[in-house]
């Protein structure tokens, strides 16, 4: 009887553990977004409801859901200024994808006209992580349209997020009919040597992009 006990104990244990790989977080990842003097009403509106529209995208949620994965939103400006406008949540059905899209669709504006300080934004988002510290893959997800201007030094910014293991990505939002300087920017300044940019042909491509970079960042191979 003790033997039979035992093996169930055991047989339990060994399903809950298989539950809880299952059911692990394979990405963290957060959402940063300029919200400096650059970026109009109708250009913040845009990105907010970007984000939501391309959460509420079947392929997106899909991914999500596959990879358990922590979404958090900063918004971020100059010297600073920056917050975390919605905190961590863990996409483990398809109501809290949705509940998380209609919070970033209604979310209000943090800062106004003020200057773009990339580096307090990485150093800012790289300490949120702490949270979310049982997830295997920790992403920065900054979008920006102009380089820095203000604030602490990128560089150093930059590689400590990388030291700390944290991957960063970029969506340069570049005027329609400019060349890419915005997109060089992110590329040689911003983004870690793991990272990728995804360039925006004005905010009115921002939701197509956003769709693409998440589907990127999220949609892989598990394990």
């Amino acid at each position: 009887m003790r033997r039979g006990t035992v093996g169930l104990a055991a047989g339990i244990v060994l399903l809950a553990l298989r539950a809880s790989r299952a059911a692990a977080c394979e990405v963290a990842l957060l959402l940063t977004i300029d919200v400096s003097g650059s970026i109009d009403r109708g250009e913040y509106r845009l990105q907010a409801e970007g984000v939501a529209a391309a959460l509420e995208d079947p392929e997106v949620a899909e991914a999500l859901l596959a990879a358990q994965a922590a979404l958090g939103v900063v918004q971020w400006s100059g010297t600073g200024k920056q917050t975390f406008s919605i905190p961590w949540r863990r996409m483990l059905s398809p109501a809290e994808i949705a509940a998380f899209a209609a919070r970033s669709q209604t979310l209000d504006r943090a800062y106004t006209g003020s200057d773009t300080a990339v580096g307090e934004a990485i150093a800012f988002s790289a300490r949120q992580f702490g949270a979310v510290a049982d997830c295997r893959r920790k992403v920065i997800d900054i979008s920006g349209d102009g380089p820095q201007n203000a604030g602490q030094p990128l560089g150093p910014a930059r590689g400590a997020a990388a030291a700390a293991g944290i991957e960063i990505n970029a969506i340069a939002i570049e005027d329609v009919g400019r060349s890419i300087p915005i997109t060089e920017f992110y590329r040689r300044h911003v983004v870690t040597p793991n990272g990728f940019v995804i360039t925006a042909r004005g905010l009115e491509d921002y939701p197509r992009a956003i769709r693409e970079k998440i589907l990127r960042e999220v949609a892989r191979p598990l394990g």
